[in-house]
């Protein structure tokens, strides 16, 4: 039988399907705070606000990430209009372009199989096809790290010329640059510190003259500049927060409330390389005992440096969070894919088996979902991911099965087995928690709150930070008494929020007589403090997170302090089925 990886039928085919699940998937969900709806926000308001140097959160400066992403973002709201699948379009060819990437080194590399091998294994990884389909941006960062990896390994290859090696390696300068661009100096200083390593074990001394410092800084610099520069004109305190602040504080302190111990990753790099798990620690392991080429360059122990590298630098900082390795999986991706060329049946076997682990588990404990449900409101919205996990179970269990009976006679085909089953179990599941996801955002909230809201309506919120709802009402919020993340853009601009529940509570009951109307989201125990004080309100909308109030038609035959919903929670009938009373999505 003809191998898969020949026929260009098959291939095209293959990722035609990918793709249009790829996409679809952009939008098929809800932005969930904290990153998505943050991201989607500033991309907003700087469409909004036509400022495209100073970045804006709810209206006030924040300095904590460079603009490549926001940029991206309001360039397709600009194309295209707001919506979710506009919001997520950067990260969605941010992930994309890594599949296609590691296909195309693979190939020109090692083989073509080998770059076949590496685009199933990087399109299935959990972690990856998830955080592709997720507005954050360490995909953004990752996808710009995968540029410069690649161009790199190419750019060391021994058959190519002059002017083709300068070509890549400045491609490579411009995918760092593009990755400082994207998430700050860790853009640079990774590669940097890898590739010193990578000097230091292959005794590869004469790959640092074939980096082409002199043009590839000058681009570097001609790509990053401008912007540092633009916005520390603007914003002279924008240097010390940011460089300071921000790059060296995140990682050598507990700043940010992020740490976790140093295994905080082991667990996630287990279950985000699935279903490639069986043969992660060999191909790991076959990286390491690479003998040098002819040219002297030795990719495999280059990937192995990197992936390691970024491992344990992450695991050891004091700021962590599980997308933090997300760079690493094109690397693994390729190193799989070479040790799938030439491994064993045994090891593919052990990939299926170890697949067929979590399937068995979604299968047999699935039905156990609802009894996570920390209250009745909850309830249904856990009971509907039921079935999603059920049905990726299913999938990954078949995925297993077949690979398992494949992998003898028709060895491709069992990867591509494992390889489909695990990206569609995974989507199935991210899909199947959009429910939760809608509770998160507070998004069936929306229409509710845009029937009272006219465009004089000041909008409060009060004891917290909604990060989804500002994009999906279009509107910035005046904070009350909390800063969350945003305490640097209030101490810049303290004019734009409120201290304390006393001064919102006198400022509220003032535009209360003045019959000018606000809305509030609030905490449920702020809400329950105010209502005590006999605060006019009249709540519009609620669930156990907050209580969203106006403070204009209050029925005048009932004390301002007896307004409908006094309790935090949804109303007991509402608490029975949040479905039953949630109005459409605006989209």
């Amino acid at each position: 039988m003809r191998e898969l990886h020949k026929s260009k039928t098959f291939v095209w085919l293959l990722f035609l399907l990918f793709c249009i699940i790829w996409f679809y998937m952009l939008g098929a969900r809800t932005l969930v705070p904290t990153d998505e709806g943050r991201y989607a926000e500033m991309a907003r308001e700087m469409v909004a606000t036509g400022d495209w140097i100073t970045l804006r959160l709810n209206g006030l400066k924040y300095f904590e990430k460079p603009p490549l992403q926001t940029w991206m973002n309001a360039l397709t709201f600009e194309l295209f209009g707001l919506g979710e699948w506009q919001a997520r379009l950067w990260t969605g060819l941010c992930g994309l372009l890594g599949v296609m990437l590691v296909s195309f080194t693979g190939t020109r590399m090692f083989s073509a199989r080998i770059g076949f091998y590496a685009a199933l294994v990087l399109g299935s990884s959990f972690l990856w096809a998830g955080l592709g389909h997720i507005n954050t941006l360490d995909m953004g960062l990752s996808g710009m790290m995968t540029i410069s990896l690649c161009a790199l390994l190419l750019a060391q290859r021994s058959e190519i010329s002059h002017s083709e090696q300068r070509n890549w390696m400045l491609l490579c300068w411009a995918g760092m640059a593009l990755a400082v661009l994207s998430k700050g100096l860790i853009g640079l200083l990774i590669p940097g510190a890898v590739l010193v390593l990578y000097t230091l074990f292959s005794r590869d001394w004469s790959i640092w003259k074939r980096l082409h410092l002199v043009l590839g800084l000058i681009l570097f610099f001609l790509i990053t500049t401008p912007w540092f520069v633009l916005i520390s004109m603007k914003n002279p305190e924008f240097p010390q927060f940011f460089f300071i602040h921000e790059q060296f504080q995140r990682f050598t302190s507990k700043i940010h409330n992020r740490y976790g111990p140093p295994y905080y990753f082991v667990p996630i790099l287990i279950l985000g390389i699935v279903p490639w798990l069986g043969v992660l620690f060999q191909s790991l392991w076959n990286g390491a005992h690479e003998r040098s080429a002819a040219s002297g360059f030795q990719p495999k122990k280059m990937l192995l440096i990197y992936s390691i590298f970024i491992f344990v630098f992450f695991s050891i900082s004091d700021s962590k969070l599980p997308s933090y390795i997300l760079p690493i999986f094109p690397a693994l991706a390729l190193l799989i894919a070479c040790h799938l060329d030439n491994a064993s049946n045994k090891s593919v076997q052990a990939s299926a088996w170890l697949l067929l682990v979590p399937a068995i588990t979604g299968l047999v404990l699935s039905s156990k979902i609802p009894t996570l449900a920390k209250d009745a409101y909850t309830l249904p919205l856990m009971q509907a991911h039921v079935p999603w996990v059920f049905a990726a179970s299913v999938i990954a269990f078949i995925g297993g099965i077949a690979a398992l009976m494949l992998v003898r006679r028709q060895r491709e085909w069992a990867i591509v087995a494992l390889a489909a089953s695990g990206f569609i179990g995974g989507q199935l599941l991210m899909y199947g928690h959009d429910p939760q996801g809608r509770y998160s955002a507070g998004i069936d909230l929306v229409p509710a709150i845009n029937a009272e809201m006219t465009p004089q309506t000041t909008l409060y919120v009060v004891g917290k930070y909604e990060q989804s709802l500002p994009f999906y009402l279009r509107r910035t919020m005046t904070m009350v008494q909390h800063m969350d993340e945003l305490e640097f853009g209030i101490g810049q601009q303290p004019e734009l929020w409120i201290p304390t529940i006393d001064a919102f509570a006198t400022k509220w009951t003032a535009d209360h007589v003045a019959g000018k109307k606000d809305i509030a989201i609030i905490r449920p125990e702020n809400y329950r403090d105010l209502e005590q004080r006999g605060v006019p309100m009249r709540v519009i909308g609620q669930d156990p997170r907050r209580v969203v109030v106006t403070n204009q038609g209050i029925p005048a035959a009932a004390p301002a302090a007896a307004a409908p919903g006094s309790a935090p929670a949804v109303e007991p009938a509402a608490a029975e089925s949040p479905a039953s009373s949630a109005p459409a999505s605006p989209y």
